[in-house]
């Protein structure tokens, strides 16, 4: 289990990670999502030890990771921007790798090679962005982490690469228990592999916990009334967005299924429906209910 308490990091006179508290349940996939200059590659460099916190502290399972030698060598941090070695080949780096995660496995990196369908031989400074991106994800792999942080995992792989980085996952959570974050853009990726999940804007967490709970915790409601009937009793419920095109009323509430029925059925409404939330809205409609816009950049 990896835990995070009233974590700080600033850089100069910019405060990027502002007493942040986050619990990520070993063997899981959890999902970290927020806007541009969220603080979103910061916290996943200090996840792995690259930058030392101001305050607070993050463990693993109660031990530190910065300078912590033997914890670092169970994790793997695949940035947004890879780096390679100049004019290397990626059975080059593989060797580089070699050198500091005495774990790689050579017969999974060969197995790895044929999924991808990428050449070791090829000088990684020609390829796409895609290979590229296939490149630092076979090295990553083969180290076997047990922990794996992912920044823009998805990124430049065509649809089938994206299924096979989905299924390697899983089968490497399933096998050995491994821990994986995931910083992205794209909810719709996340949404089809995460186990949990985590809203940060403005250096703090908006929101965390399993999917489920956090479609749970909002309900998108769509209420047809009668002309006749005061609708302004629907602004009892605790409601995050409320929108209404001719008599319908839709609403998006932060109640139970119960609470709803106690405001809504008195009404008499010729419409009643629960519409299923997507995890892209829930991620809209908590930034907009946190006032999204009106935050300070971050690096």
């Amino acid at each position: 289990m990896i835990q995070l308490r009233t974590v700080t990091k600033a850089f100069q006179s910019r405060k990027v990670l502002d007493e942040l508290s986050l619990t990520i349940p070993k063997g899981s996939v959890f999902g970290l999502v927020g806007p541009n200059g969220s603080g979103k590659s910061t916290l996943l460099r200090l996840l792995c030890g690259v930058y030392r916190l101001d305050g607070g502290f993050i463990t693993y399972d109660d031990q530190p990771v910065y300078d912590n030698v033997d914890m670092k060598g169970k994790i793997f941090f695949v940035a947004d921007d890879p780096y390679f070695l100049i004019n290397s080949t990626m059975a080059e780096m593989k060797k580089f790798y070699q050198l500091f995660y005495p774990n790689f496995d050579e017969g999974f990196y060969k197995e790895l090679i044929k999924q991808f369908t990428v050449s070791e031989n090829m000088k990684i400074s020609s390829m796409s962005k895609g290979m590229k991106r296939q490149v630092i994800l076979i090295l990553a792999l083969a180290i076997r982490p047990e922990y794996l942080f992912l920044d823009e995992a998805f990124d430049g792989l065509d649809p089938m690469m994206r299924l096979t980085l989905k299924r390697i996952i899983s089968e490497e959570i399933e096998a050995r228990n491994m821990t994986v974050i995931i910083s992205s853009h794209n909810l719709r990726e996340l949404e089809d592999i995460c186990d949990y999940m985590g809203i940060l804007n403005n250096g703090k967490i908006l929101s965390s916990g399993s999917i489920s709970e956090m479609k749970s915790s909002l309900m998108k409601l769509q209420v047809g009334i009668k002309s006749t009937v005061d609708t302004s009793v629907l602004d009892t419920l605790n409601v995050i967005s409320k929108t209404r095109t001719g008599s319908v009323t839709t609403l998006v509430v932060r109640n139970t299924k119960e609470e709803a029925d106690a405001v809504i059925l008195p009404m008499n409404p010729i419409l009643y429906e629960e519409i299923p939330l997507k995890l892209e809205e829930i991620f809209v409609y908590e930034m907009e209910a946190n006032g999204y816009g009106t935050y300070n950049d971050r690096s």
